[in-house]
């Protein structure tokens, strides 16, 4: 039986390069297990920080060093061999602002595990759209909306998914003349109070996220979000405990264990998702069988309501006091370590990690025949 050849696609500009690199290692190994290696071949394919897409070769060393490459100050070079930069100009052509490979061509199933914007926000998936190649994860659509935290709550109000209090706002709102900022300030402690979050909408890792507590916090706050995009969410802070559900599928898909996330800090930021020993993970979360019924079901609800595809990851709000649920937001490329959330609940599920990486192929592949 001929091995179907899966572009590993990796790196990419946004601030999460190094998690994907992590994610890509992980997938990697996965592939060349002895579960896999009989019916795929690994190409790996690394995009660097300046967006330049370099070849197998190049890639694979960074997949085994697990180190990204590092540009040369003022230029656009990366650090590694000279070897390797030879390799990558006879290899690639010029295609306007960015490079293409010619090993792309070699490809019959594409594994783009990238994370944060030019990566899961639909752009990727528009090209590989293009180029009519089978996929691994959510079209142009559902990778938008589950990208943009605005556009996303917007598609779980339709769905009659019960979210927080939001404010959606614009960049030139917060850094427009001293007479409006105010006013949008009193909007916001009208309709959301205290203690509220402020975020970037297409950011992803909790970058630029910031819990406010008072005025003097939240005009930082929106400052600082201010500064990573121009599209802004404030949300109404709840006393909740985090959970999440994993999806698997496309229009039939399946829901996981759920599972809680665990942490002492003040909220679930940067440092606390990845510095090593902040944060726990309880899986399957200690909490009723109704509670859990119900946050699978609203997990299968929102992946249709984004129109997502092969997987997401599903985060809720379970306010413990009253038995509420609310839906906070939808990931459709999540964090894909050996220890990050989704792979480990279907882990608890009965899926292993090799096996799980099997799976979302062949959805790709069925999703790109139908």
């Amino acid at each position: 039986m001929k091995k179907l050849r899966v572009g590993l696609l990796f790196g990419g500009r946004s601030g999460e390069h190094e998690v994907s690199l992590s994610s890509a290692r992980a997938i990697a190994r996965a592939l060349t297990s002895p579960q896999n290696s009989d019916k795929y071949e690994l190409l790996p394919l690394y995009i660097q920080k300046d967006g330049r897409w370099l070849p197998a070769q190049v890639a694979q060393q960074v997949l085994e060093s697990g180190t990204p490459l590092q540009l040369q100050e003022g230029t656009q070079d990366a650090t590694p061999t000279t070897s390797s930069s030879e390799l990558l100009i006879s290899n690639t052509q010029q295609i306007g602002r960015w490079q293409s490979l010619s090993q792309v061509d070699e490809v019959d199933v594409w594994f783009p595990i990238l994370h944060g914007p030019n990566g899961e926000d639909g752009t990727v998936q528009g090209l590989l759209k293009l180029m009519q190649v089978p996929f691994v994860g959510s079209g142009v659509l559902g990778s938008a909306l589950g990208m943009d935290k605005i556009a996303m709550k917007m598609a779980f109000a339709q769905a009659e998914l019960p979210q927080v209090k939001y404010v959606a706002l614009n960049r030139s709102q917060v850094w427009s003349n001293p007479c409006v900022f105010p006013k949008l300030c009193d909007e916001i402690e009208a309709k959301l109070g205290y203690p509220c979050f402020v975020k970037p909408a297409n950011l992803g890792s909790s970058v630029g996220i910031s819990k406010a507590r008072s005025r003097t916090e939240l005009e930082t706050a929106l400052d600082n979000a201010a500064s990573y995009d121009r599209r802004l969410i404030v949300e109404a802070g709840v006393v909740a405990r985090e959970v999440e559900c994993a999806v698997l599928g496309n229009d039939n898909p399946k829901a996981s264990v759920v599972g809680e996330i665990t942490f002492n800090s003040d909220f679930y930021d940067y440092e606390t998702k990845y510095t090593e020993g902040l944060a726990g993970l309880d899986i399957p979360a200690k909490i009723p069988e109704a509670i859990a019924a119900q946050v699978q079901e609203m997990a299968l609800k929102a992946f249709a309501a984004v129109d997502a595809a092969g997987l997401a990851r599903v985060d809720f709000f379970y306010v413990e006091s009253t038995g509420e649920v609310l839906i906070n937001e939808i990931n459709t490329m999540p964090g894909f370590t050996a220890t990050s959330m989704y792979p480990q609940l279907w882990a608890a599920t009965g899926i292993s990690f090799p096996e799980l990486v099997d799976q979302l192929i062949q959805f790709a592949l069925e999703r790109h025949s139908a």
